[in-house]
């Protein structure tokens, strides 16, 4: 006879449409309902994964933990999947996903001496292919999922092999009809399998009353055991995952290469604030990671393995597939919030503890001299505008002279200017210096000021014309507009790359539900925003001075860059953006303050471009993905290329995932006022709206919020070298703060160096069994690479090739300067 496998779990969200404590209530109930059914029931076996539920149990009921370590060595519990956390599968960087496998791996293998080959994401709203080959290359073999269902996304079967960024492959399953059943119902699932699978010669079905808990019931129970005996042609069985895959012959599966996309595509922009946070929170996590490496190898500072723990769960919870996707109560999102306050405020005292460490060996100031050091933390040099605060010795109170500083580095004045500070406090004290400087790499770099008094400060010289400023340098000419706001000239080198009204906000109209369940694009256009006249301008400022201020105008400008900034309107809603253009190089970066007060609507960033027959491509999980070009709403992380066989533009995010591009425009995705857990069921629905409409009801991303965008433009082959470093540099952005050192100790050596131009180290930390330190390379392209690893520190290199979108990971033992190669949860490749 043929087996079909019966999965029996229990999907249990901790946060969703109730608080974590109601989830950690009804995991204790259901875990003891589970254990029970185990030892009641010879053969049946229950499945369930996510080491965070475990660890709820170990401490709130550590009886029932133990009954099910029991269970779990004699193979009646088994444990699924072994992440930390089910995630949402097309947000979180990749190695945010390797976290999840290394958390969840080290607490099962603990705790029950088992780790699973069989990777499970029940209930994930899509699925990058950069999971592939982060999955192959941590022990898996295969990948068991639910969504996109068959009429979001057409497979080639429902067992498959999928093709990763690298040509790797894993076996596929996409669940039938779901991963749960509903009470006195799932032998009714079974059956309908069965009717449509007959020709199958092995299949696997999941059951279990799920969603917030529950399992197995005892009529399902009963009722599956009366249908076991009367089939005739499958074997039904109590299984796991991975005794259906042993039975998969991989040879005869069919080959998948896309992404594993759409499904809920308003989960890319709902709840933005939560995203932008979970994307500090992963930058300064591995920031903070290479700082620490870097300090404790020297023996600076103990490695704060404890602390960094801490941070990096509450970066995995917030991963949790119904928090970053945006889809849970509002409650849930304010707990995410303090999560991921939590988790910032800890990486913050490590990362200054690591900051000062660092600054060993560099002299003590002269007189009159004010440091200024910048950590690089990125092992190539970066070219980069540095923005550091800090304050005069004294007041300046003679108010005929202004105190400015100008910028040294080894003596010769760097391209600096002054800008106004981030408080208000009205006396000539608090300075905020810019200067232009290249950063050496993995290392301290030191920089002095000196105070020179001038008449005052200088005030702003931009070409203008009746309708717009232009702006120009050696490489870069750009046009803003003084009418809409926008820029309408981005020309790099010669060449132009937008077209008018470039960085236009856009009014989508847009519904209530969170997900988006149905839709495919968000091309609606309700609206523009629009310059304020001169009076609602001022009012929105905050101008008292009889003297008016126009809403586009020049409000910074020196050696380094001109700062350009709009006020704009729409409704009830206004925008503030301020367009950074730089003296030197051709990266603009445009940020926009938001204060946002519609409901279900959305709000984009139009960049229409010059770019004919464009490709698109972003950045996805250890890897990049090309997007569709016909107005269909994609997922993609830190950056984004819009690009023809000549030229390229780039734009680079800080916390930004959803985008589109139709008849080479590219527009950028901010936020969307959909209602809160606002959905519906698939099962039935009971009223006519998804919102009361008897009360007031709270909208998603009121109020102010805040974006950050990075323009560039080039040749494409350029660009599509460039652009992950250049989107590292940008989010994981190099610290500085001024600081007199005492001048003792020696002076530090960068932690590592790369000698090519494209390829990019986004590991350096301690590894987990503490013997030594984790390095990881990534080739963010297609094409095989070199380069030479460099650790100054240990006087130590090496050339190392990896293939297209290959991941390499290394553990250096300081003690024997041995390397060994690991896969990605630290284990010797073999």
């Amino acid at each position: 006879m043929k087996n079909l496998h019966l999965v029996c779990n229990a999907h249990i969200d901790p946060v969703w449409l109730w608080e974590l404590e109601e989830g950690i209530a009804e995991t204790l109930s259901t875990y003891r309902v589970c254990a029970q059914f185990c030892e009641e029931y010879n053969g049946f076996i229950f499945n369930h994964n996510e080491a965070l539920l475990y660890q709820w149990v170990e401490k709130y009921e550590p009886s029932l933990f133990k009954r099910i370590q029991k269970l779990v060595a004699d193979k009646k519990w088994h444990i699924m999947g072994g992440w930390f956390i089910q995630p949402d599968s097309n947000i979180p960087s990749g190695e945010s996903f390797v976290r999840q496998i290394l958390e969840g791996r080290n607490y099962f293998m603990e705790k029950f001496g088992s780790f699973p080959t069989t990777c499970i994401n029940f209930d994930a709203f899509g699925h990058t292919r950069g999971l592939v080959d982060i999955m192959k290359n941590s022990g898996y073999d295969s990948y068991l999922f639910c969504r996109p269902e068959p009429d979001m996304i057409d497979l080639p079967g429902e067992d498959f092999l999928w093709e990763g960024f690298s040509k790797d492959t894993i076996m596929c399953h996409r669940a039938f009809n779901s991963y749960e059943s509903h009470r006195g119902e799932a032998h009714e699932k079974i059956k309908t399998w069965m009717e449509k699978n007959r020709d199958k010669k092995v299949g696997m079905v999941l059951w279990g009353i799920g969603n917030h808990g529950g399992g197995p019931s005892r009529i399902d129970y009963e009722n599956i055991s009366k249908l076991a005996k009367e089939e005739k042609e499958f074997n039904i069985i109590h299984s796991t995952p991975e005794a259906y895959f042993s039975e998969l012959k991989k040879k005869d599966l069919p080959v998948f290469n896309k992404t594993l996309n759409p499904r809920y595509i308003g989960c890319y922009t709902s709840q933005i604030r939560i995203k932008q946070l979970h994307r500090k929170l992963e930058n300064e996590l591995y920031i903070t990671e290479k700082m620490a490496a870097h300090a404790s190898s020297l023996k600076l500072m103990k490695y704060p393995q404890e602390g960094i723990q801490e941070a990096t769960k509450d970066m995995l919870l917030m991963e949790f597939h119904d928090i970053l996707p945006g889809t849970a109560i509002q409650s849930v999102e304010n707990y995410s919030i303090s999560l991921a306050g939590h988790g910032l405020e800890e990486l913050t005292r490590i990362k200054t503890q690591a900051f000062l460490s660092l600054c060993s060996g560099q002299k003590k100031a002269e007189e009159g001299e004010i440091p200024l050091l910048v950590y690089n933390p990125h092992p190539y040099e970066v070219p980069y505008i540095v923005e550091c605060e800090f304050q005069l010795a004294d007041q300046n109170k003679n108010r005929n002279i202004f105190a400015n500083p100008v910028v040294y580095q080894n003596g010769k004045k760097l391209p600096c200017q002054v800008e106004k500070e981030a408080s208000n406090f009205n006396v000539d004290w608090r300075k905020k210096s810019v200067f232009y400087a290249k950063l050496k790499p993995g290392q301290i770099n030191r920089f002095d000021a000196r105070i020179e008094m001038i008449d005052a400060k200088p005030q702003p010289k931009v070409k203008q014309t009746k309708d717009l400023f232009i702006f120009k340098s050696k490489e870069l000419t750009v046009h803003v507009s003084k009418l809409n706001g926008t820029i309408d000239k981005y020309e790099v080198n010669g060449t132009d790359y937008v077209t008018k009204n470039a960085f236009l906000p856009v009014v989508i109209k847009d519904d209530e539900n969170s997900w988006a369940h149905k839709e495919k694009s968000f091309r609606n256009t309700e609206g523009f925003f629009k310059v304020m006249d001169k009076e609602e301008g001022n009012v929105f400022s905050g101008i008292i001075d009889e003297n008016k201020i126009e809403s586009v105008r020049v409000i910074e400008d020196g050696t380094v860059r001109t700062i350009i900034e709009a006020v704009l309107k729409y409704d009830n809603s206004f925008i503030c953006i301020r367009y950074q253009l730089p003296k030197k190089g051709t990266q603009i970066k445009v940020t926009a303050k938001v204060y946002w007060n519609e409901k279900m609507k959305m709000l984009k960033f139009s960049i229409p471009t010059t770019i004919e027959n464009a490709s698109y491509i972003g950045q996805q999980a250890y890897g990049s993905e090309k997007l569709m070009t016909n107005g269909n709403e994609m997922v993609s992380h830190k950056w984004n290329v819009l690009y023809n066989k000549d030229k390229a533009l780039s734009v680079i995010n800080t916390g930004t995932y959803g985008s589109d591009v139709l008849d080479n425009e590219m527009r950028i995705s901010l936020l969307r006022s959909a209602g809160y857990a606002a959905g519906k069921s698939d099962f039935s629905i009971r009223n006519k709206y998804i919102m009361p409409q008897d009360r007031f009801s709270p909208y998603m991303d009121q109020g102010e919020r805040d974006f950050e965008f990075y323009l560039d433009a080039s040749d494409s082959k350029t660009r599509l070298n460039l652009i992950e470093r250049e989107a590292a540099v940008c989010n994981e952005k190099p610290m500085a703060l001024s600081f007199f050192p005492t001048g003792d100790g020696k002076k530090v050596k960068p932690f590592a160096i790369l000698s090519d131009d494209v390829i990019t180290m986004p590991v350096f930390k301690r590894s987990e069994d503490k013997k030594g330190y984790v390095v990881r390379l990534f080739n963010p392209t297609d094409a095989k690479r070199t380069t030479t690893l460099s650790l100054p520190l240990f006087k130590w290199e090496k050339e190392f090739a990896l293939n297209g979108y290959q991941v390499r990971s290394f553990m250096f033992d300081t003690s024997t300067k041995q390397i060994i190669e690991t896969d990605l949860i630290e284990r010797p490749k073999k």
